[in-house]
């Protein structure tokens, strides 16, 4: 495998440092660095070390010279050991690293194997032009086995491994990445791998999080010798040897030494966990030594005894000879342990939608999320350009039995990095909280492996993955409403409805959403009170649109329509104020309603119908305030309705009688669809009733054979009646 940070090791350049000539020396041992270079036994002497210098910096400077003619002067002879120690800066990012950076120490194994896997991309590209790198170990492959007695777990891979110069110039260099190198140096390469994982160069390091002790062995494809790095945390010193082992025959060997308080993490059933929930969709095999229980046929030893006894009695019984019974067996369960392929699952959203069966969408779905009903709805889509990411996303198909309020924290977005999980706590950089039910995941190719929440909250390539997702998920609904049967979309609504809070059908955003505008349906308790205290959102002025005096943009023939229906229906008006009386402030002529023939608004001071509704359930209140708060009642009338304009054909013919009817129902309606109460609901459906008998053909004047009107509060059977003949240009006539 290659560590992130470490040429060779996964996150290491792969890039070959000139090798030297001589024998290199079998043992260095290296410790932070100081202000200075501290020769021990028959070390070299070194310069003083610039303390503004870094490392990696000065090891290639003119004052490093004699130290450099020590590691790679073919003439120099071998010395037996020599010391180094980091700088105090240096140390102190170490630490930053381990305690700071990883806030999670279980993701110290997706690290290495992502370090694994960038190792065997390297090794593979490298292997299209030149094959004979892969002789003597084919498969590309990460191992992964745990020890519980010596408390240890071991990470292999089978990829390109690391010279002994790439282990010494960027172990001294802590966020030096191999792979970042790498990719720069092949980028002008036809066919070259822009998808390797690791380019932030600290991954490696994450080991210290579960490890007091790491042993690294490693052998390059470009070199026939097998190099080893050992170091221990809290320690200033690491060691690089030449290792004799000859069992690797190509690729890295970490071992970690596990610290008391991890010892969990040497338990194969722990790891598979780790794995399955971090790498599954890694294109490597990943393969966890591990037990599985097999079954074996055995004796039954007892079994087999009181058979053979009750086979003994009878053929005593009976005067004959006793028979060997057959042996009695059973099963039993032995741990067979082998290598076992962990990652089985493949990311299906690399693949083309068109290639992606339904089918496959749901299962993956329901494994993934733990459901077990098919989602209502699901969309597959990858972004390309500047930024790229591949995404699915899905629409439940119930609520789940746990939700909780609307401002509770959701885990339905799950986070990958070049198919490596990383979490699913980021719900709120990725979607708006309105949409938290929506579940799926994001595979971006442009967000470090080690992506933090500051990270998200600050990049640009989140701020465009959000817009994305929210507008593929309004996509997704609106494709759900548009399909036939309309069943799905019902189980939608009832299940997520609260979310949207739509009340689209209210009659008055009836013009507004003709004319395209944008409306926010706000029908929470906090909403008016917010809204009302806004004001203004950024350079938008909030309106009421419940409320009187909505003004709409209107052209010059718009508005010279307007004015003469005002002028035509304004006998409607006076008669409908005087109808009606102290129940509504006034009458006017809408220019908000398309469809409905009226709407009762609010004035601009006072409660709405929503806030007067959420009010009248409040158990505790004063009645005063209550009457003060609730607002006048505006009765807005649409001139070009025909139920309006029947009104004014009966004011014509002097029917004030029938129109004062209507105007009572018209009221009482435009109540309960403008979100009001009706003071009498009993009055109301009596009148409703009413109209049911004359649309049945029924006289609603006649007695019942009780003596009782159907016109009353009681209903009962009415005599049917002759149809009345009327005037055919009566709009009241029955058509």
């Amino acid at each position: 495998m290659m560590l992130r940070g470490l040429p060779g090791l996964g996150r290491g350049s792969s890039q070959t440092v000139r090798q030297a000539s001589c024998n290199p020396p079998p043992l260095l041992v290296a410790r932070p660095l100081s202000s200075s270079l501290t020769p021990r036994g028959n070390a070299v002497q070194a310069p003083q070390l610039p303390a503004a210098l870094p490392f990696s910096s000065w090891a290639s400077s003119r004052h490093a010279n004699p130290l450099r003619r020590s590691f790679a002067c073919a003439s120099a002879p071998p010395t037996q050991e020599e010391t180094f120690t980091y700088r105090a800066e240096v140390d102190r990012l170490m630490d930053m690293i381990v305690n700071s950076l990883y806030s999670n120490r279980e993701v110290f194994l997706r690290e290495l194997v992502s370090n694994a896997s960038d190792a065997l991309d390297k090794v593979r590209f490298v292997s299209v032009t030149n094959p004979d790198v892969l002789k003597g170990r084919e498969e590309l492959e990460i191992l992964i086995s745990a020890d519980k007695e010596k408390n240890t777990v071991t990470i292999e891979d089978s990829g390109n491994g690391m010279t002994r110069d790439q282990l010494l110039s960027n172990l001294g260099t802590i966020a030096s990445s191999g792979t970042r190198k790498f990719m720069e140096a092949m980028k002008e390469q036809k066919g070259a791998n822009d998808n390797l994982i690791g380019q932030f160069g600290v991954g490696f390091y994450s080991a210290f999080l579960v490890s007091d002790r790491v042993r690294v062995v490693t052998k390059s494809i470009d070199s026939d010798a097998t190099w080893g790095w050992e170091a221990t945390a809290g320690s200033h010193e690491f060691k690089v040897t030449q290792e004799t082992d000859s069992s690797l025959k190509r690729g890295t060997r970490v071992t970690l030494h596990l610290k008391e308080d991890a010892a969990e993490f040497a338990d194969p059933v722990k790891l598979s966990r780790l794995i399955k929930q971090y790498s599954q969709f890694i294109s490597f095999p990943i393969k966890l030594y591990s037990a599985k229980k097999e079954p074996r046929k055995v004796t039954d030893e007892e079994a087999t005894a009181k058979k053979q006894e009750a086979e003994d009695k009878r053929a005593q019984e009976k005067g004959e000879e006793p028979k060997k019974v057959e042996a009695v067996t059973k099963t039993v369960y032995d741990d067979v342990w082998d290598w076992r392929m962990e990652n089985d699952n493949k990311p299906i959203w690399t693949r083309n939608p068109k290639d992606v069966s339904d089918e496959a969408y749901n299962e993956f779905f329901k494994q993934t999320f733990s459901e077990f009903l098919d989602p209502l709805a699901h969309l597959h889509f990858n972004v390309e350009g500047t930024i790229e990411f591949s995404s699915i996303l899905y629409i439940p198909g119930m609520a789940p039995f746990d939700q909780q309020t609307y401002a509770s924290k959701s885990r339905n977005i799950k986070l990958y990095v070049k198919r490596v999980f990383i979490s699913d706590d980021f719900d709120e950089n990725l979607m708006p909280r309105y949409l938290n039910f929506i579940k799926g995941v994001v595979d971006s190719s442009d967000l470090p492996l080690n992506v933090s929440r500051e990270i998200l909250q600050e990049s640009r390539i989140t701020r465009v993955i959000r817009r994305q997702l929210v507008r593929r998920s309004l996509e997704m609904m609106e494709n759900l409403a548009s399909k036939e049967g309309g069943e799905d979309y019902k189980t939608f609504w009832e299940a997520f409805g609260r979310n949207l809070k739509m009340a689209k059908a209210a009659p008055f955003v009836e013009k507004l959403v003709s004319k395209g505008y944008e409306v926010l349906y706000l029908t929470d308790a906090i909403d008016e009170a917010t809204i009302t205290n806004m004001q203004k959102f950024g350079d938008f002025q909030l309106t009421d649109v419940s409320k009187e005096g909505l003004e709409l943009e209107a052209d010059e023939g718009e508005k010279a329509k307007e004015e003469a229906l005002s002028k035509e229906f304004s006998d409607v008006v006076d008669f409908l104020k005087k109808s009606l009386a102290e129940r509504v402030e006034k009458v006017t002529v809408s220019n908000r309603l398309t469809d409905s023939p009226c709407a009762l608004v609010t004035s601009k001071f006072g409660w709405s119908a929503n806030m007067e509704r959420i009010m009248r359930t409040q158990a505790i209140g004063d009645p005063r305030t209550m009457e003060y708060m609730k607002g006048r009642k505006i009765l807005e009338i649409n001139p070009e309705h025909s139920i309006v304009r029947g009104i004014k054909t009966l004011l014509v013919e002097k029917d004030e009688e029938r129109a004062k009817d209507l105007a009572e129902l018209l009221y009482e309606t435009s109540l309960i669809t403008s979100g009001f109460q009706v003071d009498s609901p009993k009055d109301y459906a009596s009148k409703v009733f009413t109209l049911i008998n004359i649309a049945l053909g029924l006289d609603p004047m006649l007695p019942d054979e009780e003596g009782s009107s159907s016109s009353g509060n009681e209903t009962g059977s009415s005599r049917a009646v002759e149809p009345e003949v009327v005037d055919p240009n009566d709009p009241w006539s029955r058509k």
